[in-house]
């Protein structure tokens, strides 16, 4: 089985009012799980890595058992690349949340980050936004 997922952080302003979204698919395509959800005043990046965090945690908790192949797509470069390892992480305050996420990464076997256009992640944004909106 492979999951594909989708993630998105919302901010309005920075730090500012924040949202996460995120959405689960099977390998064909199948919409497995989607969650938007309100998380306080805090930074975009914050919301980019909650996000990324949290479909993790739904990943291995209602799939870890089946040693999924995990892809994971994301319209931050950012966070695409640092959890690639092909940036470094200098900001001290996201460097508790990445280090649960690896730990989850790890747990489910692995998970390949990539960065896709703000286009291509329109349902993750959608439900990021949403979250921001109805608080």
């Amino acid at each position: 089985m492979q999951l594909i997922i989708y993630t998105d952080g919302a901010s309005r302003g920075n730090p500012g009012p924040s949202s996460y979204g995120f959405t689960i698919s099977d390998e064909n395509g199948k919409l497995l799980y989607e969650e938007g959800r309100y998380i306080g005043k805090t930074t975009n990046n914050v919301a980019e890595y909650t996000a990324v965090l949290e479909a993790l945690k739904h990943a291995k908790k209602d799939y870890g058992h089946r040693h999924p192949k995990v892809a994971l797509f994301a319209d931050s470069k950012l966070v695409a690349e640092q959890l690639s390892g092909n940036f470094k992480i200098k900001a001290k305050h996201l460097k508790p949340i990445i280090e649960k996420i690896k730990i989850l990464s790890w747990e489910l076997g692995g998970v390949i980050y990539s960065h896709i256009p703000r286009s291509k992640n329109t349902l993750a944004d959608r439900l990021a936004n949403q979250a921001l909106d109805s608080r």
